[in-house]
């Protein structure tokens, strides 16, 4: 016979959560969240998975839910227990992943006080969250629930609606661990579903559109780009569509989950060599932007020195001035933009398109001839990985140098990619791959550095990690990003920068019982990837060491010779 808690706060929060299809919850163990562990494992519609780490469940819990593209919450007690969540709260408001925090508190009387394991809980991540609910505490059991009920009802939304972080903060009073065989609190069910379908969302006047279709149709340099999007076939189907005008540039990014071979894969690749007159030559006159997070910075550098006359940003909630440029947002979702778009648009005679593809041709020749002869380096490793990924699988990067060198490589087209490009942080990056992994059917192949990963190492201190999970470490000593990037080499404190370290991942291999090897070559590494990816009893990580001392050098060359 199951058990639920005596409380009925926990009870009311237990119940909107079921109605409102929060099917998932992550808990880290703790005293004054009994109530709600309670209720959550003994609930027959809940999945309550037990991570310890409350950083590393944040993050695992936001793999999930970027998966799932539904609420995934998170549970923990009061006190600092809730402020290891933040970074992954931070990650979830940028990249519109819905994740319900709920912490459980001290009752009001009890905070600054000096009572143990306290704090102001209330609004604590208040600069990063669509929603604040702050539960009151339930005096008697003939309380009025209705004020919680209607801070529960607006948080739940709001993360199913606008795909976003939302906190709840419970107080409860002692005793925490009584239990009853009954739900004596009844919440009404949810009386409209969230609308988030192109039927349910309101077209764009077609008057209004005609305006801004008249402008692209006159304009012979358009240019599309696109950042993190998840992957989606009507969007891939207009993509392809609107590349058939011979006066549009697509560019896309690893991340972007989008592939045509119009389209502008490796931004870095084309700019980075051009000088001043070629960078006139591409500066579009509309720019039409949507998706997340760009990676590039030098497409950044590129359009807000030489500004578009027009940029257009299509999301259905926020548009951020990336380039500091924006003139108008188109507050629909980029299928039902497009949907109505095309309808008004004409091809239009330019030679645009071709000047920069032609371009882009010749960048991949150099970067193949480069990569014949380069030594043994980070460069040469992504060029073997992504050579050898199976198709059909699941892709996470980590952030800093990985997600950099995976875009100037062609990832095969059945793989979908994903990396928290929201703040960019390496602080989560393991932990959401293997969250993701828990939820996917897809092989999961997360590559990531030894810094990021050294510093999530925590996520593999978990129950949940899938047999079929492959991470693929590129140890070069610690923090390569800050040899090439301009500014760190030139102070007497690069040491400080990069983290350097003699570190391996094997013990942590070992204590967590994944199978582990190491290579130091490339012959060593193309022999390990024949079969790291096939079937196997446990999970795989391979440790792959490359010189740090070569890598700005070789990366910087590499640019030069696609000149």
């Amino acid at each position: 016979m199951p058990q639920y808690p005596k409380q009925e706060l926990a009870q009311l929060v237990l119940q909107q959560c079921v109605v409102n299809e929060i099917e998932n919850v992550v808990i880290s163990p703790g005293s004054r969240n009994a109530p709600l562990t309670i209720g959550f494992v003994n609930h027959p519609k809940i999945k309550a998975l037990s991570i310890v780490d409350e950083r590393s469940a944040a993050f695992f819990a936001l793999g999930m839910a970027q998966q799932l593209q539904k609420p995934v919450a998170l549970l923990c007690s009061s006190g600092s227990a809730l402020l290891n969540y933040y970074p992954a709260v931070a990650e979830a408001f940028y990249s519109k992943i819905p994740l319900v925090v709920i912490s459980a508190d001290r009752p009001k009387h009890l905070i600054d006080i000096g009572d143990g394991q306290t704090i102001r809980q209330e609004n604590v991540f208040a600069n990063h969250i669509l929603y604040n609910a702050n539960l009151e505490e339930l005096k008697t059991k003939s309380s009025d629930l209705g004020d919680n009920e209607m801070k529960l009802e607006e948080a739940l939304r709001l993360a199913k609606e606008k795909k976003g972080p939302v906190h709840i903060n419970v107080p409860f009073d002692e005793p925490l661990y009584d239990v009853t065989n009954e739900l004596s609190v009844k919440v009404k069910e949810v009386e409209q579903p969230i609308k988030d379908s192109l039927l349910d969302e309101i077209p764009l006047e077609v008057n209004e559109l005609q305006v801004f279709a008249d402008l692209w149709n006159t304009s012979t340099k358009k240019m599309v780009l696109l950042g993190s999007c998840l992957p989606d076939k009507m969007i891939q189907t207009q993509l392809s569509h609107i590349v058939k005008d011979p006066s549009v540039l697509v560019l896309t990014e690893t991340t972007s989950n989008v592939y045509h071979n119009r389209f502008i894969n490796s931004i870095d690749q084309l700019i980075i060599p051009l000088n001043e007159e070629e960078l006139v030559d591409l500066q579009p006159d509309i720019l039409l932007t949507f998706g997340g997070m760009v990676v590039s910075k030098k497409i950044k550098q590129f359009l807000r020195k030489l500004k578009p006359m027009r940029h257009w940003h299509i999301d259905k909630f926020d548009a951020m001035d990336t380039y500091h440029c924006l003139s108008h947002h188109f507050q629909v979702s980029p299928q039902l933009f497009f949907s109505q778009f095309f309808f008004l648009t004409k091809q239009k005679e330019s030679s645009y398109q071709k000047e920069w593809i032609d371009i882009k041709n010749d960048r991949l020749i150099k970067h193949n001839n480069f990569l014949k002869n380069v030594d043994f380096s980070d460069l040469k490793v992504f060029e073997l990985i992504f050579k050898a990924l199976p198709d059909h699988i699941h892709l996470q990067l980590s952030n800093s140098s990985v997600i950099r060198y995976s875009q100037l490589f062609d990832i095969p087209v059945t793989t979908q990619v994903f990396c928290n490009r929201g703040t960019s942080g390496i602080d989560g990056s393991t932990s959401t791959a293997i969250g993701a992994a828990f939820v996917n059917r897809k092989q999961t192949i997360f590559i990531t550095g030894d810094i990021s990963f050294l510093y999530d190492s925590n996520a593999l201190w978990n129950n949940y990690l899938k047999n079929d999970l492959r991470i693929i470490l590129i140890n070069n000593s610690g923090g390569g990003i800050f040899r090439f990037i301009p500014g760190p080499k030139s102070t007497n404190v690069l040491d400080y920068f990069e983290t350097s370290h003699q570190l391996n991942a094997s013990s942590l291999c070992e204590m967590h019982g994944i199978e582990y090897c190491s290579v130091g070559n490339k012959n060593e590494l193309q022999r390990i990837l024949d079969n790291f990816f096939d079937r196997s009893e446990k999970p795989k990580l391979l440790e792959i060491f490359t010189p740090s001392i070569i890598n700005d050098q070789i990366l910087k060359n590499y640019f030069s010779g696609l000149k």
